[in-house]
């Protein structure tokens, strides 16, 4: 934990009797340059001072959970929305944001209204989107697709029928970083929604778990078992990651015709493969299922991160004030300068200025269109939950279980 955080002392005056300050607490990582820059923004008109703390990345979650009760909890803290704010709703840690938006509407109003409902917890919102918006997108190596004589699959029949060709040609169909089982899990979260459309994970994280056991869920299962058997991700997926840059390395080479990955893979690519993503690298969305409920359109992933406010706060009006920020023409340009993409009314006029036009772009239509944006099963659901997830997916994946142990797995979450 930083020395920041370590010093401070909850909200209200500073240690040394200093000017009044509200604490903001961040996920630590490169991102942080843009909240060092809005805090500065912040601070040059406001009585009450912002101070900006950090968690490294990997112990964010845990070091929240300690200290989000205690003396040393923030004002003000990043988080994922859906599950992972439910246990401090729960807990009535969370201050709905009613009253803020009814002042100052462009709180709601200045973002897109799929990823804005994300942090939406009993019908109350809890949570400003506060840095981009991350769905997963079909990846693809155009060489290798023009090699084998494949389009990029429209449909689930396309898919199939694309693994065939690629693997006639030598090639693994689909890289897949299964050593981090999160990207396993993309695939689940996408073919659930093609085949039983939204309002059935929804009902999953609310607690109802007879949806696991539903035809549709054992469709979805059976379709994802026909791609596994088929040799779509190869042999030795499961010894392959992304987070050491391995399943990226697969489709760059060509070694690899497709990745599912969330949007952040155009960034991960640009830096270590240019070359190949100025030439040969494709982006598109997850197939369509014949007969499915979920619309074409839907998109899964991380629909952007939050800022959530404690009940503790002694000064909400300036942290009313500091969120403002986030639908700022300054929040919005640093945001692309980074490559993060905002999930704001005035992205649009910015677009031209990120780092990839044509690729933020993109993205920002989907997102802006799509009808539902389903929140990665891992963080929808509360923490105590991830591990589970992870383990139900990957072992059905390898073969080591079948559709009633993975059925029966998740029949065991928590509710949201």
């Amino acid at each position: 934990m930083t020395l920041s955080l370590a010093a401070c002392g909850g909200s209200g005056d500073s240690a040394g009797g200093g000017s009044a300050e509200i604490h903001v607490l961040v996920y630590g990582d490169a991102a942080n340059k843009v909240e060092k820059q809005l805090v500065a923004t912040f601070n040059k008109t406001s009585k009450v001072k912002a101070v900006l703390d950090t968690i490294p990345g990997a112990d964010y979650q845990s070091k929240l959970q300690t200290i989000i009760s205690g003396k040393q909890a923030p004002d003000v803290f990043f988080n994922w929305g859906g599950g992972s704010i439910k246990p401090y709703v729960d807990a009535g840690l969370l201050m709905p944001l009613d009253d803020f938006i009814a002042k100052d509407p462009g709180l709601k109003s200045q973002f897109l209204p799929s990823v804005f409902n994300t942090a939406v917890v009993d019908g109350k919102p809890y949570g400003i989107p506060m840095r981009g918006t991350q769905p997963v997108l079909l990846f693809s190596n155009k060489k290798v697709l023009a090699e084998a004589g494949v389009t990029a699959p429209r449909t689930w029949d396309e898919l199939l029928a694309a693994v065939k060709a690629l693997k006639a040609k030598g090639v693994t169909p689909i890289a897949l970083g299964g050593g981090d089982k999160w990207p396993t899990q993309m695939w689940f979260q996408y073919v659930y929604d093609r085949v039983a459309g939204p309002d059935h994970f929804q009902k999953a994280v609310n607690g109802d778990k007879s949806v696991w056991a539903s035809a549709d869920s054992k469709k979805a299962l059976g379709m994802l078992k026909e791609l596994i058997d088929a040799g779509a991700f190869g042999t030795n997926y499961d010894s392959v990651k992304f987070t050491d840059g391995g399943s990226p390395a697969l489709l760059a080479s060509g070694k690899a015709a497709f990745e599912l990955m969330g949007s952040w893979e155009y960034s991960t690519l640009q830096d270590a493969y240019p070359d190949f993503v100025k030439s040969d690298l494709g982006y598109g969305t997850f197939p369509t299922v014949e007969g499915g409920k979920g619309d074409p359109a839907n998109l899964a992933g991380n629909t952007n991160n939050f800022y959530s406010v404690l009940k503790t706060t002694e000064h909400p009006e300036a942290v009313a004030e500091f969120l403002k920020l986030m639908y700022s023409d300054e929040f919005v340009k640093s945001q692309l300068g980074i490559g993060n993409l905002p999930t704001t009314a005035n992205t649009p006029k910015f677009l031209d200025g990120s780092a990839s036009p044509a690729y933020s772009t993109y993205q920002y239509d989907l997102v802006k269109k799509a009808p539902a944006f389903q929140l990665s099963w891992d963080q929808a659901f509360p923490p105590a939950a991830t591990t589970t997830i992870h383990q139900a997916v990957q072992q059905f994946f390898s073969g080591q279980t079948g559709p009633d142990a993975f059925i029966a797995a998740m029949q065991t979450l928590p509710a949201a």
